[in-house]
């Protein structure tokens, strides 16, 4: 039944509408609009309301856009969608149009809805008329008074647009952007800006504007209309290029045959008396410039122009804060035989806010590498100047052969004699890239992350101090240091808290977001820094300054006759037992010594076991091959603790006492060595005994 009475509705309505003489001698003409399939029907008369020939027209309510202008079309939509959604049978409205002359032209329409049995709409079926006539006659705004009115509202507008725009190319991507062109009624722009003795078009809008590629650097000689315009400070509104080429410009004539506009304005942009640029508008249908457009052209002229001196300065400015936070920051990064280290940097983007975020990495004695990243307080070229300041200071204390918390403490003092309010904090470690000792310090800044060669990550508890400036003002110039051992392979991540922070979410959160990239991503320290800077950096966006160093131990995977794997089992992560026990079996595997798995795992099991009860530091533990004077696997596992272990005889009931016991079972020799403040307990397996 409703499809029935949907073809009786179309019948009937067809018959309505159906005198097309009687509705074009009113100006009037009719429509017919499919909501299912978009398709749009016009008459004859209604053509001519919107100025349209045949060919103009698509079929579609888009095609009427090259006569509605985009604020008019979506003010219209408005009316039709909330018709149709409030369930209303019709309804009316008043609209601009601007036709191909140029000419804007009050129109009238309304339109009848028609609906289902169900209350859907389906079809929309409406006359439309011109009603300039009508409008000027009975408004009670005048002509005046009403372009006073849309010449406030578009300088609103325009104004609030450009409000936003920060750097030179903000301004440009305002002017270039959506609704832009619709913004100045225009059908072409182009916008350049004076540096030293030329004109440099920033930017170009517009069908075929790309003509004007050849022209992006012209001298400023008076030779084409944008430089003259600049050197006169007078703006030029030319109805017909093509008699400009003739009476003025004869090198313009192939640029202006290639655009296929009629009309142009040539408008200089001025500001505290001096042209920094201009702005070009160009036309496809204007055939005459009226004192109203005119106004209107020269009003956003001036607008884009403070616009354009503000964006500027500040990127003089940004550009002078940005040259010197970088000369401040190392050129170069050192190379380690025993390790690899990568560097990235992001300044903040935001207008003349530059940071205090610095890296360093220093070469010390013994085999041993400083690094690094802190972050003053502030988002400007004293931070920036800060900043260097403090990092020659902190440089230099570490190069004395101080200890990580005296290097700290020396520096807090420097920054608190300085002539600031300004505080900072920083993270700074010493690695021993022989042993791989780290001796970790931190000021109120992020602790370091660490991952492991199996792959996994864990924030390792480092004890903090005060910021550093806070510290000394306070008289608390205590850093504690903590001891963390990275074995080949692994990998030690310092950042500021721009790569972690996302905006409107705790920092924590930030924190497990970088583990997780971490954890997935390459070996490689240059290879895993690139892939932290475009993941992060991508999504946190580029308000705020990020340092990032990647120190990582250069595998040592021993030689294919004495192959070697390293493995540190934390104090706090049991897990890390497990995760041994499956990389040792592993390993023995590949080496074609599974038989010694089980003698191996209980060994390791209980050598682990002594470390995490008997002392406060976790182990690194060691397998390799021995391939001479006689071949043999030797296990090493090494701690901080200088206490060696004895070797008991517990009684039968005693439930602790046995583990050197079950080691010098299992193994055919074992022993203890110094190592550095600590030691390592060994055991060695025969091969070719075939222990089990």
């Amino acid at each position: 039944m409703a499809g029935c009475d949907r073809d009786r509705s179309r019948d009937r309505n067809r018959a309505v509408i159906g005198a097309d003489e009687r509705l074009a001698l009113n100006r009037m003409g009719s429509f017919d609009w499919d909501l299912e399939s978009g398709n749009l029907g016009l008459d004859p008369a209604a053509l001519d309301v919107f100025d349209l020939c045949p060919g103009e027209f698509e079929g579609t309510a888009e095609s009427l856009l090259q006569r509605v202008p985009r604020a008019e079309w979506i003010r219209l939509e408005a009316v039709v969608d909330g018709a149709v959604r409030n369930g209303r049978l019709s309804y009316g409205s008043y609209f601009l149009l601007v036709r191909r002359s140029g000419v804007r032209q009050w129109t009238h329409t309304r339109g009848r809805i028609l609906r289902d049995s169900l209350g859907r709409a389906y079809r929309v079926v409406g006359i439309v008329r011109d009603a300039t006539a009508e409008l000027a006659e009975f408004s009670l705004v005048s002509p005046s008074e009403e372009t006073r009115q849309g010449l406030n509202s578009l300088v609103r507008s325009t104004t609030e647009a450009l409000s936003r725009a920060v750097t030179v190319d903000d301004v440009a991507a305002v002017l270039t952007g959506v609704g832009g062109l619709e913004r100045f009624g225009a059908d072409g722009l182009a916008l350049g800006v004076v540096e030293g003795g030329t004109l440099r078009l920033i930017a170009l809008a517009g069908e075929s504007m790309d003509a004007l590629d050849d022209l992006r650097l012209h001298r400023l000689d008076g030779t084409l209309p944008l430089a003259e315009v600049v050197l006169s400070r007078q703006p030029r509104f030319v109805a017909s290029l093509s008699d400009l080429v003739v009476d003025r410009f004869p090198g313009l004539r192939p640029y202006v045959r290639r655009l296929g506009y009629k009309a142009a304005a040539f408008l200089p942009l001025i500001t505290q008396g001096r042209s920094i640029g201009c702005l070009a508008l160009f036309y496809r249908r204007r055939t005459h410039f009226s004192a109203e457009t005119r106004s209107m052209c020269l009003g956003l002229a001036g607008i884009v122009a403070q616009s354009l001196q503000r964006a500027i300065l500040l990127d003089q400015e940004r550009e002078f804060a940005t040259s010197l936070q970088a000369s401040m920051l190392p050129r170069d990064i050192p190379e380690f035989p025993g390790a690899e280290i990568a560097v990235r940097y992001h300044a903040a983007w935001s207008g003349r806010e530059v940071g205090g975020d610095w890296y360093d990495v220093i070469a010390l004695p013994r085999n041993r590498v400083g690094v690094v990243v802190g972050d003053v307080q502030g988002h400007d070229t004293h931070a920036a100047a800060i900043m260097g300041q403090l990092r020659i200071a902190l440089r230099a204390f570490a190069g004395e052969g101080h200890s990580p918390a005296t290097v700290l403490a020396r520096a807090s003092r420097f920054l608190a004699e300085l002539d600031t309010e300004r505080f900072a904090t920083c993270t700074y470690a010493q690695v021993d890239l022989g042993s791989g000792v780290i001796r970790a310090v931190r000021a109120g800044h992020l602790g370091p992350l660490v991952r492991h060669t199996d792959g996994r990550t864990g924030w390792p508890n480092l004890r903090g101090g005060l910021p550093l400036g806070f510290a000394t003002t306070f008289g608390q110039e205590d850093f504690p240091e903590t001891r963390l051992d990275l074995v080949p392979g692994e990998t030690l991540i310092l950042c500021t808290d721009g790569l972690v922070e996302e905006p409107g979410r705790d920092i924590s959160a930030g924190m497990d977001t970088l583990a997780d990239i971490v954890r997935s991503g390459p070996g490689a320290a240059g290879a895993l820094a690139d892939h932290l800077s475009d993941r992060l950096w991508e999504r946190w966006g580029t308000g705020d300054d990020m340092a990032l160093l990647v120190l990582r131990r250069r595998p040592d995977p021993g030689t294919d006759q004495a192959p070697r794997i390293h493995q540190y089992v934390h104090q706090a992560d049991p897990e890390g037992l497990v995760e041994t026990r499956a990389v040792l079996r592993q390993a023995l595997a590949d080496w074609g010594l599974a038989a010694l798995t089980d003698d191996v795992e209980l060994a390791a099991g209980e050598l682990l076991v002594n470390v995490l009860l008997h002392t406060e530091s976790g182990a690194v533990l060691t397998l390799e091959i021995l391939p001479e004077p006689v071949r043999r696997v030797r296990l090493w596992v090494k701690d901080r603790s200088s206490v060696w272990p004895r070797r008991r005889t517990p009684g039968e009931a005693a439930t602790s006492g046995r583990g050197l016991l079950m080691v010098d079972a299992v193994s055919a020799r074992w022993g203890v060595e110094p190592r550095g403040d600590g030691k390592a307990v060994w055991c060695e397996f025969d091969p070719d005994a075939g222990r089990c």
